[in-house]
């Protein structure tokens, strides 16, 4: 540049120059060096002496205020102000203070620049944006997780609405951006996104669908973080850890982690057992299948044998009483077993089952209780026992229903009656062995 360039003193208003930067302009003009030159050490020398300000005041602000700050927080009982620290809202923070000074004094330094003066206003405006979006992100996070705190609401989506007002703020933040690197207005770029619409509804299709139906799930109520659910489809068999705009994370009981799509929770069917836990009773359907040659009636001195059983003895006086009362009135023939009625093993063997399990202190007996046959099968007939645990935990369920079984295994020979089961290795060598 030409040490006669007009000087830019001449362009701007005086009044518009500060007096700092005229002051320190005056003491080299003084030295007789040109307007050029005293213009270009002027703004070295107030810029060493601004970025020694702001480290200065950065310093103080990080390593003394900020100190002071976090140590008396972790004194305090409080839960907010340890979330605050943890989510950075000080350190980011302290960031904008620096930045706002540089806003102030960087027009200063380079006044006598305008180009300069414009690119490091844009600049210090740009990250200045940035670091209030910053800011505001970590005070959201700081809401998130004091309200994961409160017991109302720590089974819903919180990640979920913090990623959708994310998404606004960095929208916003990318608009000022725009707006401040072009000069535009920030309703004018909005005016434009109009006919970029379609692209963008294309892009961004997978949040815009997360989004539906993150709220939908809040709104229905469908899915919260801890329910256990079940998606066959996709593998899915556990407990809900987060919900996102996303996808929706699912620790299986193998302990791995299953990621599905938000949207799919409102396109798919699936399991909650929500219910079943809010109900307090984990169901038990599960049937012994009973060998049908061993199915019989029950000859007197066998009917005695049973009365042994305490649990069955009123049955059996009632049912005799009934039977008896029947077949006297209807003159039935015993000469011929099928006249009239009669006890049967698998009969008596369900009353049995009926009442131990109303007396088994780990069976809900505020729930359905029902022992009943199914369809025979090839397998034999089928005795179903359908009631409900009172303990949902999946271990403890496992043990009642297994020490109901046990016994009801142990216990089906004394009715005379067979479980089937498929011809094993014994049976086929005791078969050699007679033939």
């Amino acid at each position: 540049m030409s040490q006669n360039t007009t000087t830019p003193l001449e362009i701007i208003d005086a009044e518009t120059i500060s007096f700092i930067y005229q002051w320190t302009f005056d003491q080299f003009h003084s030295w007789g060096l040109s307007n050029y030159y005293t213009h270009f050490f002027t703004a070295i020398i107030l810029l060493v002496v601004v970025s020694a300000l702001l480290y200065v005041v950065d310093y103080i602000i990080r390593n003394v205020l900020l100190r002071l700050v976090k140590t008396f927080i972790l004194k305090s009982k409080t839960n907010l102000d340890d979330i605050l620290v943890h989510n950075k809202v000080f350190d980011y923070f302290t960031h904008i203070i620096p930045l706002i000074i540089a806003k102030i004094l960087f027009p200063i330094i380079f006044v006598g620049f305008p180009n300069l003066t414009n690119f490091t206003e844009k600049a210090t405006h740009v990250i200045l944006v940035i670091a209030i979006t910053l800011f505001i992100q970590s005070i959201l996070k700081s809401i998130r997780d004091f309200a994961r705190t409160l017991k109302s609401m720590e089974d819903k989506p919180l990640d979920s609405y913090l990623q959708v007002v994310t998404i606004f703020l960095y929208f916003i933040a990318g608009i000022g951006i725009f707006s401040i690197l072009t000069g535009t207005s920030p309703m004018a770029f909005i005016l434009s996104l109009g006919a970029a619409s379609a692209i963008l509804m294309l892009v961004f299709k997978d949040t815009i669908m997360g989004f539906v139906a993150s709220i939908q799930v809040s709104s229905n109520d469908m899915v919260r973080v801890g329910d256990w659910i079940e998606m066959s489809k996709f593998g899915a068999d556990g407990t809900v850890t987060q919900i996102n705009l996303n996808t929706v994370k699912i620790q299986n009981f193998d302990k791995t982690i299953t990621t599905i799509p938000t949207y799919l929770l409102i396109t798919d069917s699936f399991k909650n057992y929500r219910g079943m836990e809010v109900s307090g009773g984990r169901r038990i359907k599960r049937s012994i299948n009973v060998k049908i040659s061993s199915i019989r009636f029950l000859e007197a001195d066998e009917i005695d044998e049973l009365r042994k059983i305490q649990i069955l003895a009123p049955y059996i006086e009632e049912r005799t009483a009934e039977i008896q009362q029947y077949n006297t009135k209807t003159q039935a023939d015993p000469s011929m077993p099928v006249n009239g009625r009669k006890m049967t093993n698998v009969g008596l063997f369900r009353a049995y089952i009926t009442r131990y399990s109303q007396q088994n202190p780990g069976i809900h007996k505020d729930m359905t209780l029902m022992v009943r046959q199914l369809h025979p099968t090839e397998h034999g007939l089928p005795i179903e026992l359908y009631m409900f645990t009172n303990d949902i935990r999946w271990a403890n369920y496992e043990t009642i229903m297994a020490d109901l079984f046990d016994h009801l295994l142990a216990s089906i020979k004394y009715f005379k009656l067979e479980v089937f089961e498929l011809p094993a290795s014994d049976d086929l060598r005791s078969l050699k062995d007679k033939y």
